[in-house]
């Protein structure tokens, strides 16, 4: 599971494995001491998330959203290079 990024207590990660076996549209995951969640990356939109105030999870994803072109160059990096 390779991390991406990191902001503050955040880290941006996603499974080395997903798209090749779910083939599914690009995201990321986010997790710290406090919770966990994942965000769709086209457009930025939350998936799922555990532990985290609404607050918060708005929060994460303005940052995902302010990264969210770099988020997806590494996805996309990552991913067209594992077929």
């Amino acid at each position: 599971m390779p991390t991406i990024y990191r902001f503050g207590p955040y880290r941006v990660y996603f499974f080395a494995h997903e798209n090749q076996e779910t083939n599914e549209p690009p995201h990321v995951h986010v997790r710290s001491g406090n919770g966990y969640a994942s965000f769709w990356l086209s457009p930025v939109r939350v998936r799922d998330y555990e532990g985290y105030t609404p607050r918060e999870i708005d929060r994460i994803r303005r940052i995902v959203a302010g990264n969210r072109e770099q988020l997806l160059r590494r996805w996309h990096d990552f991913f067209d290079h594992a077929s």
